[in-house]
Parts: C-alpha cells; structure tokens; sequence
C-alpha cells in the first residue's frame, strides 16, 4: 500500500440540515461551554455499542457462564474508547473520515474491497437491528417476527423525518432513548438479586475463556457487538460539523473534548451493556436457565424469574429503543461509507431502504425456514461477523493517525498508537483462533 499525494479535506457533503462546520462555539465561551460544544457525537457513536445484537451476545453470556465474561465486555469497552478516539483525531486533525482517507491513499482495488467489507459490517449491523425490533414489536404487540421485520420498513420514514430536522435535533433524540434505555435496566436490576461479589470476579478472565470454543465465540461476539467497525467511519465523520479554528491549538482542544465526549458516552454504553450481562447472570444463569440466547425467550422468563410483570415491558421498550436508535446511526455510516469510498451519494432514506430490504431477505427466510427460534443464533452470528470485519477497518485507521505526514501536529502519540496495535493484534489473533475452532470442530 503506497501512500499517495498529501490529502487535502473535501467539503464534509450534507447531513440532514447541517453542514461541516456549521455548529460553532460562541464568542468568548468558557472552557466548559467549548466542551458542550462537542457534546453529542459520542452517544450516536454509543448506540451502535448497544444494538439488539449487544442484547443477544449479553444474554448469551450471561445465562451460560454467568459474570464470567464481564471481563470482555469492559476489555472490549476500553477498547473502543482507544479506537474512536482515533477516529476522532482523524476527523479533527485531517479533516476526513476514514472511508476517505482509505479512498486517497490506497489503491482502487483495495479501497473497493475495503468499501465491500464495510458495508458487509453495515448490513449485518442492520440485520441485528431488524431482527431486534421485530421481537420487540412481537412482544409488546403480538406480532408474528416476520411481520415485523417486514413493518421494519417504514422506520425509513424516521430517517426522512431527520433529514430535515438538523444534526442537533438527531442526537438530542438519540440521547433520549438511550435515557429510556438506562431507566429501564436500572429498574430491572433493581428487581433482580445481584451478587456483587461474583460480579467483582466477573472482572477478571479465566482460563475457561481460552479453553472453551463456545466461551471464546460468545466472547468474540461481545467483541463485535462492541467495537463495531462502522462507528468508527461514522465518528470520523460527524466530529467535523463542530466548527473547528485552523490553528494547531485549536484543533487539539477539538480533539481532546471529541475524546472526552466520546469516552463518556461509551462508559455509559458499558454500564448499560454490563447491566445487560449482570441481569442474564443474575436472574437465568442463577435460575438454572442457562441457554438463553433468544430476546423473545429472556421476556418471557424474566417476569416471573424477578416476580414483577413490569420488568417484560420494561425489556421490550428498551429493545424497540435500540432498534430505533441504531436505524439512524447505521443509516449516517452507510452515507459516509458509500460517499467516502466511491463517492456515490444517494438520499438517506433511499439508501435506509436499500439497506433494509438486503437485510430483510435473509432475516425472513431464515425465520419462515427455521422458526422464529433462530432469530437468537442469527444475531449472535451477525456480531462475529462484524468482529471478523474488524480489523479492516483498524488497521487503516491506526496507519493513518500515526502518520505526520496525513496528520500534521495532530498525529497521535506513540503510547496511542503502539496501544491501538496491540488491540488490533488481539482481535486478529482472537478471529484466527475462533476460525480454527470453527475449521477443525
């Protein structure tokens, strides 16, 4: 991969009713009202951390093996928080995404292979949320799982709604739902019996983690339930509608309250995620019920497991909450994946429904050829592809945020690179174990 010519930073194209640069800092803010500023792209990029295919991987875990894999679920938090700081430097510092910069400085071939992964990651992001609000849809209202991947659909409406309505307005209503989201697992937990001393031991990794295959696919499948690649073209991107000054102590104070907002808002997303594995581990795994992989079947059971009716509505809330959630910010990476790689521009909402119907095809073919019971195994699934997709996203991003030529004075210290290799290193070296297990039984 030969490095081409200085990139320069194209126009950010057009967000729904915002343009790059266009929410600025007022005249004579003070330090705190400059970091409000910033505040806001962190908890779009923290939805993605807590999609139905988040749920499905946590309660996975948590009926199987107990708080045995919280371990995972904060490495892989800490891990993120590293990479979409990354992501965040690149967008400031540079001034592009990183479906542009891998656009500019690699080969053709190599940057449409690199786009096909991506949108591979971005179609199994959607299928997760699909099937996710379609259980949800299922357990409030009834409706069959395939009627309800079908109604799916119309969250297109949604997105055409926000694309007039202003980047602002999109994360005041992304935060708002990851509000419901919070409430509704605090109640939750609060029901439940928690043992915080296995919670304490939950913290620390076994050697089981290694030993077992299902524990490292389960493992693995937090991991890309957490660390999503398209959050990462994602928050490169939108970092840039905050006005940001020329000078070089301009863009670092940038970079630093991108990082502060974005390390903020995905230890939220590890409180809730934790949250999640704590109430399996707590009510199912404790219970004796411990293969509880399917959303509709961990509704069922947790009203009478915790002896309060709420706690299914509250379940099933908070999972149409996150379908919603994530229908928007996987419809921006789409946008800024397509637009980065192969300039192709196409209406948001044309786009959403382009996306879903790709989507949708395997979703209801599974579900009529196998039951609604494999939606659980289905889910799981998606995230260890977005883990396998992965590294083709880290990889360039770790390449360019270390490169001064790329980055000027904003290229990212050595301790923040060598560590984003190492984190690097580990997936890989965790997506080839899981495919030796897979290969060899």
């Amino acid at each position: 991969m030969t490095p081409s010519a200085p990139l320069s930073a194209p126009s950010l194209a057009r967000e729904p009713g915002e343009l790059r640069g266009s929410i600025k800092t007022p005249a004579g803010a003070t330090l705190l009202q400059r970091l409000l500023v910033f505040v806001g792209p962190g908890y779009l990029v923290a939805t993605g951390y807590m999609d139905p295919g988040n749920w499905a991987t946590a309660l996975a875990g948590g009926s199987k093996y107990g708080t045995a894999l919280l371990f995972v679920a904060v490495l892989s938090s800490l891990m993120a928080i590293v990479l979409q700081a990354l992501a965040a430097r690149l967008g400031l510092g540079a001034g592009l995404d990183l479906a542009q910069a891998c656009r500019a400085q690699f080969s053709r071939p190599t940057a449409v292979a690199l786009w096909l992964i991506a949108e591979a990651a971005i179609l199994a992001t959607d299928l997760a949320e699909i099937i996710g609000t379609a259980i949800g849809l299922q357990l409030l209202f009834g409706l069959p799982i395939a009627a309800g991947i079908v109604i799916t659909l119309l969250d297109t409406f949604l997105v055409l709604a926000f694309e007039r309505a202003g980047f602002r307005k999109i994360e005041l209503f992304v935060v708002a739902l990851l509000g419901l989201i919070a409430l509704s697992f605090t109640a939750q937990l609060a029901m439940a019996h928690v043992n915080f001393g296995d919670v304490a031991r939950g913290l620390l990794p076994t050697k089981q983690f290694f030993a077992d295959p299902q524990m490292l696919y389960i493992g693995l499948g937090i991991i890309g339930a957490t660390v999503m690649p398209h959050n990462l073209f994602l928050h490169s991107y939108i970092v840039q509608t905050r006005a940001v000054g020329a000078s070089s102590d301009e863009k670092r104070e940038a970079i630093s309250f991108a990082v502060i907002d974005s390390s903020v808002a995905l230890f939220f997303a590890l409180i809730v995620n934790g949250a999640i594995l704590v109430l399996a581990a707590s009510v199912f795994f404790a219970s004796g019920h411990r293969d509880v992989a399917e959303l509709g079947e961990a509704y069922r059971l947790i009203a009478p497991l915790l002896g309060a009716p709420t706690a299914s509505t509250l379940f099933a809330l908070a999972l149409i909450a996150c379908g919603l959630n994530s229908t928007v910010t996987a419809t921006l990476a789409g946008q800024v994946v397509m637009e980065g790689f192969v300039r192709l521009r196409m209406k948001p909402a044309l786009r959403r429904f382009v996306t879903r119907l790709m989507a949708i095809a395997p979703a209801v073919g599974l579900t009529l050829y196998a039951g609604e019971s494999a939606t659980g195994h289905l889910l799981v699934a998606s995230q260890v592809v977005l883990s396998m997709a992965l590294p083709f996203a880290v990889a360039p991003l770790i390449w360019f945020t270390a490169s001064r030529r790329i980055m000027g004075e904003q290229v990212a210290p050595r301790f923040l690179t060598i560590t984003a290799w190492v984190i690097a290193a580990m997936i890989m070296a965790l997506n080839a174990k899981l495919l030796v297990d897979m290969i060899f039984g």
